[in-house]
């Protein structure tokens, strides 16, 4: 590092800051990746809903369309070099009349000038042979081979993993509140008094990228969030589909899908709600009857009975409804990338590709480093070894062989591996593992977990929290009332005042 000057400051770790990160890990450049909350992944993305889409939605006259393309076609290699959860299971967009079918042709048209490979335009019997489960009243639709599913967190991670083998710093809990223009570079201050500086800084802060963009003094942009509620059913629901299955879309949004997780579970959902608060990740029982009567509509056999748990996401729009992703006219030496939503995780590689390129445009000079290593190690996973192998891995190491969640086998080992990985909070660990993911929802499983997180870190069982500042687990408060120590009290007074 340069006279203590990063070459670039990327501010937001979700899935395409993390993109842009590992993507300038692979040259001789100083990158900090800088993060306002307690780990990565924990904004926009970890409420995504992990569709990598076919290619077909958007024309390449829209940024978005090109990007989208070119992002999902990069996924297989990705996956080899990080081991993200990753299914290429298909999608389909199901039409139940003839005037939805004309959307759906000229969907398929879109997506062959897209020169997306193996899109099929399906009859009745076609459709029904790729998904027994669609309602009977569906009459044809579009068939997306290439579309598939991911766990975009667990893709955050190793990405995140990958630039930081390769030299990227990361830098959590650093809310950038203030800039300053120096000659030749950036002074960049956190809300904790933390500062560094940078000749070049990438905006990819999501919902706030707005907030970012006036904090440098560059261009005004006006992010609106768009709430979608989503529902998770357990992998044994009789409704969970063999592939993502998409309504016709309508002018507002793609609508209510239905969507096979890579680990084997079913989301419904979102909804798309527009609101102003960048906080409000509320849900609403009027949205839950939404999501259910569209998605039974598609399948019949979807069932509020089989429903895990339910959650909310906001998605970043700006006006126009395309990527944003440009060198600032007003601060050269910032690259803007704002308004990333749907299709945004499947675009993510190729964004970053993409604002390497703006980044040597705006004059910074971009070496390949001969020994980038694009590997990372992958973490066994004891639910998906065999028995053999999971006993010759229990012989190695016992800790495989200490059952942690029940609902998704996560062994001891897998948990510690977490935590060694820098994942401390209670969410972080979810995300990086799936205990706590299950039909329990964390019910048998989080004692353990607490319990070896202080062990490894040496935390008090008060300081571990859910997701960071402000969601301690356990603490001196009930409500409104603080609670006191017994053993501190003297005889006959009360313990709860």
């Amino acid at each position: 590092m340069k006279n203590n000057i990063y070459d670039v400051a990327v501010v937001g770790a979700g899935v395409v800051g993390a993109s842009i990160a590992r993507k300038l890990s692979a040259y001789a450049c100083d990158t900090v990746i800088l993060e306002k909350e307690w780990d990565v992944s924990f904004g926009v993305t970890k409420t995504n809903s992990g569709i990598i889409h076919g290619g077909f939605h958007y024309p390449t006259s829209t940024l978005k369309g090109r990007l989208e393309v070119l992002g999902n076609i990069m996924f297989d290699r990705l996956q080899q070099e990080l081991h993200f959860p990753f299914r290429r299971c298909g999608i389909l967009a199901a039409a139940f009349t003839i005037e939805e079918m004309k959307t759906i042709e000229k969907m398929y048209m879109q997506g062959v000038e897209n020169k997306v490979i193996g899109l099929e335009l399906c009859n009745r019997d076609r459709i029904h042979s790729l998904e027994p489960k669609l309602n009977p009243d569906v009459v044809g639709g579009l068939h997306a081979p290439s579309g598939g599913v991911i766990e975009p967190y667990h893709f955050v991670f190793s990405l995140i993993e990958s630039a930081k083998k390769n030299g990227v710093e990361l830098r959590t809990r650093f809310k950038v509140v203030k800039a300053e223009k120096r000659k030749g570079h950036f002074l960049i201050q956190a809300e904790n008094g933390e500062s560094l500086r940078a000749r070049y800084l990438v905006n990819a802060a999501g919902l706030y990228a707005d907030e970012v963009s006036a904090i440098f003094n560059a261009e005004h942009l006006q992010i609106k969030p768009l709430k979608g509620q989503e529902f998770l059913l357990d992998r044994n629901a009789a409704g969970l589909p063999g592939k993502v299955i998409f309504p016709v879309p309508s002018i507002v949004s793609k609508g209510i899908l239905v969507i096979p997780t890579p680990e084997g579970t079913c989301m419904v959902g979102p909804t798309a709600i527009e609101q102003k608060d960048k906080e409000d990740l509320s849900t609403s029982q009027s949205n839950f009857a939404t999501v259910f009567h569209s998605a039974r509509r598609l399948i019949p056999k979807i069932s509020e009975r089989d429903i895990i748990t339910s959650f909310a996401g906001l998605r970043p729009t700006l006006k126009g409804n395309d990527f944003y992703i440009a060198i600032s006219e007003k601060q050269p030496e910032l690259i803007q990338v704002a308004g990333i939503q749907s299709p945004g995780l499947t675009a993510a590689p190729a964004i970053g590709e993409y604002v390497k390129d703006l980044l040597k445009k705006a004059g910074l000079v971009l070496t390949e480093r001969p020994d980038y290593d694009p590997f990372v190690d992958e973490i066994p996973r004891i639910r998906k070894l065999s028995p053999y192998e999971a006993d010759a891995l229990v012989q190695k190491e016992p800790a495989y062989g200490e059952i942690i969640c029940r609902c998704e086998s996560v062994s001891e080992a897998e948990i510690v591996s977490a935590i060694r990985q820098g994942h401390t909070t209670m969410d972080g660990i979810k995300f990086y593992t799936r205990a706590q993911m299950g039909r329990c929802q964390g019910g048998f499983c989080s004692y353990k977990i607490l319990k070896i997180l202080q062990r490894e870190t040496g935390m008090s069982i008060e300081e571990i929290t859910k997701r960071g500042l402000g969601s301690n687990l356990i603490t001196d408060r009930v409500g409104g009332l603080a609670v006191k120590d017994p053993a501190a009290a003297p005889t006959g007074t009360e313990e709860v005042k």
